[in-house]
């Protein structure tokens, strides 16, 4: 299937993976694909701009998901005095070498995998021959499972839908 992506589809998948990293996320979720989409410079992430979904905005509440040492230290977990203790009984850098080897690749959710394949069904369904950054998104949408992020960033999914869909977005799509 992604031999049909678009140059900037393509794009959209290698800043999921870096922003998977970033996040420390062990696999891309459909909230670090809309990430990736909306850190590129297409229409896709313009309309996702224009309707709150701001890369600054989307990471800012993917990233709250994340471990919170302070959080963590309210309830007596130090996680500096882990990395040493771990450090100290397996060699430096012991925490890090998991870490090391999903730098590679990160690997796709079921349901980021579903959003892909729904791509390729809303490319189908507009008549495009190739998979674009915009079917993208829809395929997430379609898929739902980064409503919740979008509504946190003040974006509605079906509006989102409505500006990306064939009947509203047909000229400048570059597909």
């Amino acid at each position: 299937m992604f031999e049909r992506f678009t140059k900037s589809a393509r794009e959209v998948v290698v800043r999921a993976q870096l922003e998977a990293r970033a996040l420390g996320r062990e696999r891309i979720d459909a909230d670090v694909m809309l990430l990736g989409v909306a850190g590129g410079d297409s229409r896709a992430a313009r309309v996702l701009a224009e309707h709150g979904a701001t890369p600054s905005a989307l990471r800012e509440r993917a990233a709250s998901g994340a471990i919170d040492a302070e959080a963590l230290a309210s309830i007596g977990i130090d996680l500096e005095e882990i990395r040493r203790r771990a450090e100290a009984s397996f060699g430096p850098g012991a925490l890090e070498r998991g870490r090391r080897a999903r730098e590679r690749y990160v690997p796709f959710t079921p349901g980021a995998k579903k959003a892909l394949e729904l791509a390729l069904r809303e490319a189908i369904a507009a008549g495009d021959r190739e998979i674009g950054d915009e079917h993208v998104v829809l395929g997430v949408l379609r898929e739902g499972g980064a409503d919740a992020l979008l509504r946190a960033v003040g974006a509605e999914p079906a509006a989102l839908r409505e500006a990306l869909s064939p009947a509203g977005s047909r000229r400048g799509r570059g597909v």
